[in-house]
């Protein structure tokens, strides 16, 4: 049976999957039963087959390096947060931060993530990670709860990363649309900016939340818990890291550093960019110009890259014989550092858990062509000034069900191209739209690695983050339809 054959059927492991873990807020059985249904479909409705396939495309997991490398980067996160905490890194820099009276309210605290997540557009997952290990301290100080720190973290990711492409995204995007013959496919991407509603929309309601507190529903309800209450996370709530990785006391004998947090993070985002550029040369051919280097890098490689420098960082600074003569100057044994190292990555098992069954949910949705499904949906059906709308919400169902923007940009920018043609329609206006779509998905979807990691760099429930996220996400894409309408 071909993908396309499965039709309205492709759709049926990712609505199960994302409408259960959004109803009964258990994602780990909800993407299990997704993947279990989508290889029933596949095994031709035999249970005992389907189950045996699901088994075999979680091991299958394993076997893209590029999952692994995303899967090896989680858990040695955990081993740099607990460092950081263990070294008096965290005491260290919200004492820093104090003392020079830069953050002295919740509102303040919570545009340091903001400032963050706006000023490193390199790679969507360092853009949340640093975004929240620097202001998870001060927002917990502060009683922000962690799902609006998850959303402030979230909403300056894939949303920046796509507004300012000089990095993986505007690479790829460029290489789509020179597969497609486009003349100036930097020309053509540099001016669809200007249409891209849907990010700018996400970064201006985030901005709105903080400055106006406008907070809406689940927000507004997990705002006042904490800023009441002085409950960071709802009763209950089961977030993506554990006590074992931010409960870790500071070390007896260490004092406070700021530099203990500051220095890995530069480090990790130092150790971005040289991994992306040192990737894409050594893959792209002699003579390739930046742009060419950054569509031929291995963004998974240069986050695992940065995350392992920042823990060498953490080893330099802190791991030292014991010293009599001079006990300020003390550190932690190898044995200790060691020790620290593996009760992060220990901390970092629910992660890796969703990691995994996230990505087991997005190969099936593939062998089961839902993606293809929808853009033969677009296709057929795009027409007139709804062409444009079609095109930005059809990437959103798609990008939502997928868990990838750059899934959802490879089959609808092929479709995007020739449209905008037989439709006398500008290029740039139609590549926003699927672009917008795109970046919804990865934005609010489940099952999106940049959802996922918003979550763990904030220490937030997943499907609270995903429930308070939701209203705004849609708010936003409201906004995006009513301006292509507009436009077009």
């Amino acid at each position: 049976m071909s993908p396309e054959s499965y039709g309205i059927l492709s759709l049926l492991p990712p609505a199960v999957a994302l409408g259960l873990a959004l109803w009964k807020k258990q994602i780990y059985p909800s993407l299990l039963l997704g993947v279990w249904i989508g290889w029933w479909v596949l095994e031709g409705w035999n249970p005992l087959a389907a189950a045996g396939s699901t088994i075999t495309s979680i091991v299958a997991v394993f076997e893209d390096s590029g999952n692994t490398r995303i899967i090896l980067y989680s858990l040695l996160v955990g081993s740099v947060l607990t460092l950081m905490s263990a070294t008096g890194g965290v005491d260290g820099f919200v004492q820093w931060v104090g003392d020079r009276r830069w953050v002295t309210d919740r509102r303040q605290a919570q545009l340091v993530p903001f400032f963050m997540g706006l000023l490193i557009t390199v790679e969507s997952s360092i853009t949340s990670l640093v975004a929240g290990t620097v202001g998870r301290p001060l927002t917990d100080r502060y009683r922000v709860s962690r799902e609006k720190l998850a959303y402030i973290c979230d909403s300056t990711s894939a949303p920046i990363c796509i507004l300012v492409p000089f990095n993986g995204w505007g690479a790829m995007v460029i290489g789509l649309l020179a597969v497609q013959g486009v003349e100036s496919p930097v020309a053509v991407l540099l001016s669809s900016l200007v249409w891209n509603f849907y990010p700018m929309a996400a970064i201006l309601l985030v901005l709105a939340t903080i400055v106006a507190r406008w907070e809406l529903g689940p927000m507004k309800r997990a705002e006042r818990r904490a800023r009441d209450e002085g409950k960071l996370m709802a009763d209950g709530a089961h977030p993506l890291v554990g006590e074992d990785v931010l409960g870790v006391e500071r070390l007896e004998g260490l004092t406070p550093r700021a530099i203990n947090l500051v220095l890995p993070v530069l480090t990790m985002i130092l150790c971005i960019v040289a991994g992306i550029y040192f990737t894409g040369r050594a893959a792209a051919p002699e003579g390739a110009g930046l742009w060419e280097i950054i569509q031929a890098s291995s963004g998974s490689t240069a986050v695992l890259w940065a995350v392992i420098a920042s823990l060498v960082v953490l080893a330099v600074l802190n791991v030292r014989p014991h010293s009599r003569r001079n006990p300020e100057r003390a550190g932690m044994s190898g044995r200790a550092f060691l020790d620290l190292t593996f009760k992060g990555m220990g901390g970092m098992i629910p992660v890796v858990t969703l990691l995994i069954l996230a990505f087991a949910l997005g190969a099936t949705v593939r062998e089961l062509g839902t993606g293809v499904y929808v853009a033969q949906i677009i296709s057929g059906a795009a027409s007139g000034k709804l062409a444009v709308v079609g095109l930005f919400l059809l990437a959103c169902i798609m990008a939502f069900a997928t868990g990838t923007s750059w899934g959802t940009f490879a089959l609808m920018v092929p479709i995007a191209v020739p449209l905008a043609a037989a439709m006398d329609g500008h290029l740039s206006l139609y590549l926003a739209a699927v672009l917008g779509g795109g970046v919804f998905g990865d934005h609010c979807s489940p099952i999106s690695d940049t959802t996922i990691i918003s979550s763990m760099a904030s220490a937030s429930d997943h499907m609270d983050h995903v429930r308070t996220q939701i209203p705004y996400a849609l708010i936003g894409a409201g906004v995006a339809v009513a301006f292509y309408l507009v436009a077009a």
